[in-house]
């Protein structure tokens, strides 16, 4: 395998708090010991400070995937796993950039390179994952797939703190999440390196209200944080001691996420609003199941159309899933007079192509009537998320959590498109009555 990566490591990366549903990906990796050794801090839950209420969320709640996970120091993480790949065989060769992948006869066959110091090149294979994150190799540069959503036009900005104390009455090494009286929320995110990331995030037309009105970016995210008292009060001795990274229009999804040679995955196919930290999540759940795949196809077990088939299928289902979650938590408590929350429901254009009514049903597994969810499945879960569960006390979301992340389908009855995944001892989609009869064993090479 061939990793073609147009960065040097280590380099700056945000998206600093990870999910318990990390943790079964490491293991399927074979990193686990890696990232447990490096010292990262160890988030054992989240705090809300949301519409006017408080609540804690610990992961050692039943039916979480893990009793834990990670906030770290993306640099470090990310280059602990560029490494892990080398010790796996991978010929990983930084500080080069994919200019284009060509097609022939409409299949991904060739990428043309060129790295930082000046030498071009191209090379043939016959599947890429493009991981080229934001900047979209395929799906944005050469197909112009992408799509942003309508309701999640928001801007973040965010730096680091020093000399911050532990959020009250959080779990350990949580991330804390605070809504704003109207107009945005915070997060709060402790590393191991002693700063605490701070990031606001805002609707498009209130950032840039704010900034004109206020006169600079740090001006607006200081002013903003006056109006968040609990975590004013966190930071009341800390000193910001980084200068304001800005990001803006960051939730999208492309047309199609994989097709004849190729998968897009993690942010070259979709990325959502960072509010439930899905971002590594959906590029480590989107590589394993596009790794799967390929090794299907490579060992002569799985048609290549049943892999577009079983990726499309199970990538676009996750990410749905959490599109309608997070809409349906901006709708919580929300206030009528707020033009930020008011702006976070699905409009029918983000709704378009989307399978929702079916997202829905993953979520809650109930016996609702279909016909009552195709015209507002967000409008039902934000129902069904703030009535607490039996047994639970009303602590917002009903207890819910991170207990609905799409879990990774490795069971006959969690298949999809007919397929499941098998993990041991690596990733490989396995169908569901056993191996299609009569497939042409493939060559084993990439």
């Amino acid at each position: 395998m061939t990793l073609l990566e147009k960065d040097r490591f280590p380099r700056y990366h945000v998206g600093e708090s990870l999910l318990p549903s990390l943790l079964p990906l490491l293991d399927a990796m074979g990193a686990r010991d890696v990232v447990e050794q490096h010292g990262f801090v160890r988030k054992t839950g989240a705090f809300y400070g949301w519409g006017g209420q408080e609540w804690s969320l610990g992961f050692d709640e039943p039916g979480r995937p893990a009793t834990y996970s990670f906030q770290v120091v993306r640099a470090q993480f990310d280059h602990l796993l560029l490494q892990h790949a080398r010790r796996q065989g991978a010929d990983v060769r930084e500080g080069v950039s994919v200019r284009r992948i060509a097609l022939q006869d409409g299949r991904a066959a060739t990428a043309t390179w060129s790295t930082d110091d000046g030498r071009h090149g191209e090379t043939a294979f016959q599947h890429v994952i493009d991981a080229s994150g934001r900047a979209g190799v395929l799906g944005a540069r050469q197909f112009r797939s992408r799509r942003f959503h309508d309701v999640f036009r928001n801007v973040a900005a965010w730096g680091y703190w020093r000399g911050a104390p532990p959020l009250p009455q959080a779990p350990q090494g949580a991330i804390g999440v605070f809504s704003l009286p109207e107009h945005g929320w915070f997060w709060a995110i402790p590393l191991h390196d002693g700063t605490l990331g701070v990031g606001l995030v805002t609707d498009k037309h209130s950032f840039n209200q704010a900034r004109r009105r206020t006169g600079s970016i740090e001006a607006l995210y200081r002013q903003a944080l006056t109006r968040c008292p609990l975590l004013a009060r966190t930071l009341q001795e800390a000193r910001l001691t980084s200068d304001l990274k800005v990001e803006s229009d960051y939730s999208y999804a492309c047309e199609g996420f994989s097709g004849p040679g190729y998968f897009l995955a993690g942010d070259a196919a979709c990325f959502l609003d960072p509010l439930l930290s899905t971002g590594v999540h959906l590029a480590m759940y989107s590589a394993t199941l596009s790794a799967a795949s390929i090794a299907g196809v490579l060992d002569g077990e799985v048609r290549e159309s049943d892999a577009h088939r079983f990726y499309q299928t199970a990538y676009r289902r996750a990410y749905e899933r959490l599109l309608i979650l997070v809409s349906a938590f901006y709708r919580i408590h929300d206030g009528r007079d707020s033009y930020f929350r008011k702006a976070q429901s699905l409009s029918h254009r983000d709704q378009k192509d989307l399978h929702l009514h079916e997202s829905f049903l993953n979520i809650i597994t109930g016996t609702d009537d279909l016909h009552d969810l195709q015209q507002d499945a967000v409008g039902r879960l934000h129902q069904k998320l703030t009535q607490p569960l039996p047994g639970h006390p009303d602590r917002g979301l009903g207890g819910h959590g991170t207990s609905h992340m799409m879990p990774l389908p490795t069971h006959p009855d969690q298949a999809t498109a007919g397929y499941y995944l098998n993990l041991d001892p690596h990733p490989r989609l396995r169908r569901v009555s056993g191996p299609a009869p009569g497939l042409p064993h493939a060559p084993n090479d990439t």
